[in-house]
């Protein structure tokens, strides 16, 4: 299962985006509040319906975790303990973890980017510990899937795609969504 953490202040568009792309290619998603209630506030006042909550959820049943941004909702995920342990577990067990905006802050806080080739939105690259901030729009590098920001959302949702159905696996999406008429 792939987890999307909502917290409250979350951004829109980079919680939904992928979610929307990632049920589009097939492949298992929720969403999952990391508050004590089923609706999570964005960052817009947007009041969206979890899937589930994180006290209901079991971290060994986790294929990846991903963390949209915004702010405060990147604070408030970084605050979270139960998602930090979570993102932990999967850390070690080698399992693909994925953020965007402001939200790779929390990987850096946990000191897990060292050595990697990351991204985030303009202000945020000092909170990714010991990671080369290279300031592309979407960055893989082994286990993370990072994303700079709003406009970033199609292609982290792609490459989360391609991170579990192999590379070009998206391509039928981007064509289907008009993704690709829009770049050229």
């Amino acid at each position: 299962m792939i987890y999307v953490f909502l917290a409250t202040g979350f951004e829109d568009i980079e919680a939904l985006a992928p979610v929307d792309i990632i049920r589009r290619a097939g492949l298992p998603v929720e969403t999952v509040s990391i508050t004590d209630e089923y609706v999570v506030e964005s960052a817009h006042g947007v009041g969206i319906v979890a899937d589930t909550r994180i006290e209901d959820i079991d971290f060994g049943d986790a294929d990846m975790i991903v963390l949209p941004g915004g702010l405060p909702g990147a604070t408030n995920l970084d605050a979270c303990e139960l998602l930090r342990k979570g993102i932990m577990k999967l850390y070690e067990e080698g399992k693909p973890l994925a953020a965007i905006c402001a939200a790779p802050q929390v990987f850096g806080h946990l000191g897990i980017l060292a050595g990697c080739n990351a991204t985030c939105y303009p202000g945020v690259e000092g909170h990714l510990t010991g990671a080369n901030y290279t300031g592309a729009i979407v960055e893989v590098d082994g286990q993370f899937i990072t994303g700079r920001g709003p406009a970033a959302a199609f292609e982290f949702g792609y490459q989360i795609v391609e991170c579990f159905q192999g590379p070009g696996s998206a391509e039928p999406l981007r064509q289907g969504m008009i993704y690709k008429q829009l770049l050229d």
